[in-house]
């Protein structure tokens, strides 16, 4: 056999057994993967409704109708991706979880899920998904007092703005010292799923 045919018949064979590999290990891996994903994302519910039994996918929900509902306002970096109803133990309606991304992050998308509850009282976000800075924008994840999601927690849902010379007024947030790029990205963020909120409750058409 020709030389140039027969590694020309190896290498075919080393290609078509390194995909069939390749193809194997995504089937494997793709279901841990999506329940790793489901699992993270129920956790952040929970985080922001803690008082809720369980949730439910919002009837008649389309990512794409409401993506266009926060960019007609302005939003034009963030999309909806997701929203679910927090419910009680007896199946009544808590408030809302909207998962939210944004792409204006200064390392990519930022992904998480707000809480707002049926009187427009923010239960705080929680992060899915980041690629930010270490000890900067990174620090939009932390939790607890003082820290910069503190700022979204027990607030009525208005529209947020950024400062760096400190919050004078209710819908002022204070940015991460050295991470204005990310403070704007999570709060334009948490706006566009205030403003959804908010088509929600006043009645979508």
């Amino acid at each position: 056999m020709n030389k140039l045919v027969k590694d020309a018949l190896v290498l075919t064979c080393i290609t078509v057994i390194a995909g069939f590999a390749l193809g194997l290990v995504y089937e494997i891996t793709k279901a841990p993967i999506a329940k790793a994903e489901a699992d993270a994302l129920q956790n952040a519910y929970q985080t922001v409704f803690a008082d809720a039994a369980s949730f439910k996918d919002l009837d008649g929900f389309d990512s794409s109708a409401a993506t266009d509902v926060v960019q007609k306002a302005g939003y034009t970096d963030d999309t909806i991706d997701n929203c679910v109803v927090a419910l009680d133990g007896s199946g009544n309606p808590l408030g809302y979880v909207i998962t939210v991304t944004s792409s204006a992050g200064y390392g990519g998308n930022i992904t998480f899920s707000l809480g707002i509850t049926n009187d427009g009282v923010l239960n705080g976000y929680s992060i899915t998904t980041i690629s930010e800075t270490a000890g900067l924008g990174m620090k939009a994840r932390d939790t607890g007092d003082g820290t910069f999601s503190s700022q979204f927690i027990n607030r009525q849902s208005e529209i947020f703005t950024v400062t760096k010379t400190g919050a004078t007024q209710s819908s002022e947030i204070d940015a991460i010292s050295a991470a204005t790029i990310t403070s704007k990205a999570v709060t334009n963020g948490v706006n566009a799923g205030v403003t959804y909120f908010n088509y929600l409750v006043g009645g979508a058409k």
